[in-house]
Formats: structure tokens, C-alpha cells, sequence
């Protein structure tokens, strides 16, 4: 028999359950308990939130291989291979760990119906625990109470912040989506949130199942300076900890923060060098993930940033407003259309000049008609492109020698200029600076 390739199996999941979304464990626990999976790892580490998952998974996962540990992250969505979905040691999964994986999925879940996510995330703990690793750190994909991720107890659960999104899935206030998020927490183990006005649902969870819950602003902070950060946290029996004269990085310092006092709360050794240099190294494509090109005899700066919601659109506006390095800049911008138009432009106008906006590559698109029109009614300068790399090359071509070009919302949006960006660094056609 033909052994199915990877892309057969992500065609095959697509079409496996009949939503692309049906929030529950207990088709996931079943088919979980037929592979006998007991724990990915000894120590598991899962994060939730609105916003900033990615980079504080990548900055407790690079902490923790720099003590030494054998580390697996498990997140979504993937921006140009589902590989990035499943990293062990730092490297994607292979294709044909993956197949096997799946293979192992579908042989143990007869006549279980599961979503793409629910198979890929039984396939990544399946693979965990065969590669015997450390640590693991969880990504969460929608909410957290009824997420698919939600089968592991785990040692700490973080909670990034609390914003409103997928509001049919969470509802429609804070309080709404904080027990949602809440219900990762697990009796007597800790907690981390680094909103610093958690919603009372959340503070009562926490006291309800004995969860010793650590608040960002109460219990742990960041103060910025001129040129560096200070942070400050305690273990859990209480003892102060403090790091100082940490470097800036391109990543926000709130995850950074968090991620930090996750790490205190796995009583793994405490070592400042080996902290800073592990926050100094992480990176995450597509998170203000700056590049420098050269087009068109000009250098340009291009900042890509996954903010998709208002809460994240805010915060990339605060950022750019912090770092005026710009002559101008210049927006390329695409949304699916579930998200919140108006709160996300509303956000970004103040620091963007010039707009440019497309369909993304799925049927869940807002269309460009419907991008331009909420800008137009906002009296921006806008213009229309049947696709995100031609509103990129455009924003390119019209962008003066010192601007940047700010392309951001969708992962889908971020995925289209990656893979531009790299086809024509592999043409010759764009030069990138340093």
C-alpha cells in the first residue's frame, strides 16, 4: 500500500469532521487513551491568551534548552509548512515523523470523528512522548477550557492577556473569555497571567481551585529604562527574584516578562547569564519581525507583524510609536473576515501614511473592496491589489529611500510576504541589507 505524504494527510484532515471547529475533550480523550498517551513530557508548560502566545512559548522553550533540557513546542497556526507546528530540540518535525504520527492517530480513533486541530494535536503529543523529551510547552488554540490542548495537566499554565476575539466561540466580554482561559489552571499548581487587571472570573477561578495565581503588576513586573529592561518575580514559596539591566528586544518585553516567571515557577536552576542570553536569541518569524531590503536602489525597512486583533493592532502601534526610525510609513494589510475591521485600522491610522490591501488565499477572506472601503471612510489613503505580494511589490515601489513598510493582520497576510520575500531573494530580484 502507497504510504499517504504529508500533504495528502493535511487534504485528508480537511475533510475528516464536518467543522473546522467543535470545542469539547472527550473525543480527544478517547482516542488519547486507545494510543495510551499518558504525558508528553515530565514537565509541561501550557499558554493561553488573546495575544503573544507564540513569542512567550518561544522565550520559556529557549530557557529551558539552555539549562540543558530536550524541549518540544507545540503551537498554531503555521505560517508556510505545518512542520512549524511541532518543534523538537529547535527543529520542526519531518515530514515522516509526522506521517507516522498520523498514521498512529487514525489507526487508534475507529470511528472518532476529530477536527484537523484535535488530529494534530494527539499527533504532536504521540510524538512527544516517543522522543522522551523534558519539557513541553503547550500552545493553546482557541480559548483553553475546552481546547484540544486542555487533555495535559500541566505543571504552570500562562495566561498572556485578555482581549476579545472569537467572540462565538468565548463570547463577547472579557469576563466571558477569562473563564474560558481559566480553565487551563489546575489545583494547587501555578499560575501566570500577565494582564494586569484580570477579570474577576479568572481571580475567581483561581481561588476556587486552590490555584496559587501570579498577577503581572502584583507579583512580577518589567520596567523599562533608556537602553535596557529590569524584571522582577519570586519562586513559589515567595523569594524575590530579580534580573537587571536585561537587553531590549524584537519581541515584546510583556511576554518576555511572563515567560520569566513561568520559568521561576518550574524550580529549575536560576541562572541570570544563561536567562539573558536565552531572551536575547529568541526570535519568531512573523512577530514584529523586522527585515531590511534593498529594492529598487533604495533601502527599505519591513516590519511583519501577525496582529489580527485590536488588542494586538494596538499594541504594534504603540510599538512603532516608541521607535520613530521611519521617514514614513507605508501599510499592506489583509484580514479573514470574523475579525474586527474597524477596531484593528482604528488602531494602526495614526502611524501609517499610505495603505495598500488585498484578498488573502482563502475563502475566509474580507475582500478589498471591503478593506478599502473602511479605510476610505476614514480618509486614509488607500489602494487596492488582487493579492498581498502585489500590494507589497506596490508599497515597494512607492516608498522613499529610510521608509518602512508595516505589513501585518492575518497569518495568511504574513505567509504571502514571507514567501514573496523569499522568492525573489532566491531570484536575485531583492537584495537584503543588514
Amino acid at each position: 500500500m502507497t504510504r499517504r505524504s504529508l500533504q495528502d494527510w493535511l487534504d485528508y484532515l480537511e475533510q475528516l469532521h464536518p467543522t473546522a471547529i467543535e470545542m469539547g475533550l472527550d473525543r480527544c480523550h478517547a482516542v488519547a487513551t486507545t494510543l495510551g498517551l499518558t504525558r508528553p513530557a515530565a514537565q509541561v508548560v501550557t499558554v493561553t491568551g488573546t495575544n503573544g502566545k507564540g513569542s512567550t512559548c518561544a522565550f520559556i522553550a529557549n530557557m529551558l534548552a539552555g539549562q540543558g533540557k530536550r524541549v518540544g513546542v507545540y503551537s498554531s497556526p503555521h505560517l508556510l509548512r505545518y512542520n512549524e507546528r511541532v518543534r523538537i530540540n529547535g527543529d520542526d518535525a519531518t515530514d515522516e515523523s509526522l506521517c507516522e504520527a498520523f498514521e498512529a492517530v487514525e489507526r487508534a480513533r475507529g470511528s472518532v470523528s476529530l477536527t484537523y486541530f484535535e488530529m494534530g494535536t494527539l499527533a504532536a503529543f504521540w510524538l512527544f512522548e516517543r522522543e522522551r523529551l523534558d519539557a513541553v510547552v503547550l500552545e493553546v488554540g482557541l480559548g483553553g477550557r475546552l481546547d484540544a490542548v486542555n487533555l495535559v495537566d500541566a505543571d504552570v499554565s500562562v495566561v498572556t492577556n485578555i482581549g476579545l476575539d472569537h467572540a462565538e466561540w468565548l463570547g463577547t466580554t472579557r469576563e466571558s473569555v477569562a473563564f474560558e482561559k481559566a480553565g487551563i489552571f489546575r489545583p494547587a499548581r501555578p499560575a501566570i497571567c500577565g494582564d494586569t487587571a484580570p477579570p474577576d472570573s479568572m481571580m475567581n477561578s483561581a481561588i476556587q481551585s486552590t490555584v496559587p495565581l501570579f498577577v503581572r503588576g502584583r507579583d512580577f513586573d518589567l520596567e523599562r529604562a533608556v537602553d535596557c529592561w529590569h524584571w522582577h518575580g519570586m519562586t513559589q514559596a515567595g523569594r524575590t527574584l530579580e534580573l537587571k539591566n536585561l537587553p531590549m528586544l524584537p519581541l515584546p518585553l510583556e511576554n518576555a516578562a511572563v515567560a520569566l516567571q513561568a520559568f521561576a515557577m518550574l524550580e529549575t536552576a536560576w541562572q541570570p547569564e544563561q536567562l539573558t542570553e536565552a531572551l536575547r536569541s529568541t526570535r519568531v518569524t512573523g512577530r514584529l519581525d523586522r527585515r531590511v531590503i534593498r529594492w529598487g536602489g533604495k533601502e527599505l525597512s519591513v516590519l511583519l507583524d501577525v496582529a489580527h486583533n485590536p488588542h494586538a493592532a494596538g499594541y504594534l502601534a504603540r510599538e512603532l510609536g516608541r521607535h520613530e526610525r521611519a521617514e514614513r510609513r507605508h501599510a499592506v494589510f489583509g484580514l479573514l473576515a470574523d475579525k474586527d475591521l474597524p477596531g484593528v485600522i482604528e488602531e494602526m491610522l495614526p502611524v501609517v501614511a499610505s495603505w495598500a490591501v488585498g484578498p488573502l488565499p482563502t475563502p475566509r477572506t474580507r475582500t478589498a473592496i471591503e478593506l478599502s472601503a473602511a479605510l476610505m471612510e476614514r480618509g486614509a489613503p488607500v489602494t487596492i491589489h488582487p493579492g498581498i505580494a502585489q500590494a507589497l511589490e506596490a508599497q515597494c515601489n512607492k516608498a522613499d529611500d529610510g521608509d518602512e513598510i508595516v505589513l501585518f493582520g492575518s497569518f495568511y497576510c504574513v505567509a504571502e510576504a514571507l514567501a514573496w520575500l523569499d522568492r525573489h531573494a532566491a531570484s536575485g530580484g531583492l537584495g537584503r541589507g543588514g
